[in-house]
């Protein structure tokens, strides 16, 4: 006699007639869950595959996790099924469902793809299942009305025209570390991340070399913490920035900040981090009555400005750390005229003016 675990009854007492039988129950029991891989395991043994590989860095793994999470952690808990028993169907299903389930933007069903494409290679290569995640998205019926549509106002995305000039002669005006950080944006385009990572020996002359940038991650107490990646955040990122001649002078003030740590900015005695300019460009757009937009909304006006100035293609990749200038027109050119100038624009073309003066 023996008893086996169950999962809704706990233990479960079997009687057989020989202790040949109750050997064979308990080796049979232990065979068929030994041969359970959820898809959860696989995940982890995949995220941390490729970041052994350093392929992903320890945020982009965080991202990764949050993104399992909650696909594959919701209701029905897919991620602990045992991966051996899904089909191809059952995952182009639960793929399809999450789309209207969590109202996806075709971005974020993007983060899902790539976790998925991960974990199931990761299963096909060790033979736990024999189809390929490949066909599941090729025959998958999404189409692009299929995700949540979101439309970003210009006013959103980019500083305008009047909106640059009053922040920046604000900057301009009341110079500290952080105002230096975000006027650096301003000019150059520059990421948060790379900015805060900057050594003094990055700077030369009129240029600044972007090697590196900050990365952020979880540790094993849910603590967040900030550490510097010597790699840009793409190949493409590896770059050297110019600076317009006029503002040579802010190169000045900033090759005078803290020369005797490695660090150009500093906050007491620690390295400066992104959150801290991020608060400081908030409180800024309280106070100067501008809508709230984020340091990489300075990075977007940035190559906003070069594309309608028509800047050498070449030379805005470069500036920007592009690889394909179709990246920079396609998410970086945004129109920063008020409304009031584009009515100056507008009612000044010949075709739009009245042939008489009658009145209405």
């Amino acid at each position: 006699m023996t008893d086996t675990p169950d999962k809704q009854k706990g233990r479960i007492l079997k009687k057989r007639k020989s202790q040949k039988e109750i050997e064979d129950i308990v080796v049979e029991y232990w065979k068929e869950h030994e041969s359970i891989v959820s898809i959860e395991s696989i995940f982890q043994k995949w995220v941390d595959r490729i970041l052994f590989l350093n392929r992903i860095s320890l945020s982009t793994k965080l991202r990764y996790t949050q993104t399992f999470n909650r696909f594959y952690k919701s209701d029905d808990n897919f991620g602990g099924k045992n991966i051996k028993d899904i089909t191809f169907e059952q995952l182009s299903e639960f793929l399809e469902d999450q789309v209207p389930k969590h109202n996806l933007t075709a971005k974020a069903f993007l983060g899902l793809k790539t976790i998925t494409r991960g974990i199931f290679k990761t299963a096909k290569k060790n033979q736990l299942i024999y189809f390929s995640v490949e066909e599941v998205f090729d025959e998958m019926e999404l189409s692009e009305n299929s995700f949540k549509q979101v439309i970003k106002e210009d006013y959103e995305e980019v500083f305008d025209e009047s909106e640059t000039l009053i922040i920046t002669e604000y900057l301009e005006s009341h110079i500290d570390e952080k105002n230096i950080c975000l006027l650096l944006m301003f000019v150059t385009g520059l990421r948060i991340g790379e900015i805060v990572s900057l050594k003094h020996d990055d700077i030369c002359g009129n240029t600044i070399n972007i090697r590196r940038t900050e990365t952020r991650y979880k540790d094993d107490a849910g603590t967040y913490v900030y550490k510097i990646k010597e790699f840009p955040k793409s190949k493409a990122g590896v770059r050297t920035v110019v600076v317009a001649d006029d503002y040579l002078w802010l190169i000045n003030k900033i090759n005078k900040l803290n020369p005797f740590v490695e660090f150009v900015f500093m906050n007491d005695n620690d390295r400066m981090h992104a959150y801290s300019i991020r608060n400081r460009l908030n409180r800024l757009c309280d106070k100067l009555n501008i809508y709230h937009k984020s340091p990489h909304k300075i990075r977007k006006t940035y190559g906003t400005i070069l594309l309608d100035n028509h800047v050498d293609k070449k030379l805005v990749i470069d500036q920007m750390g592009h690889a394909d200038i179709a990246v920079s027109e396609r998410h970086y050119h945004r129109n920063r005229k008020t409304v009031s100038q584009k009515a100056q624009i507008i009612s000044a073309i010949p075709d739009f003016k009245r042939a008489t003066t009658h009145a209405i």
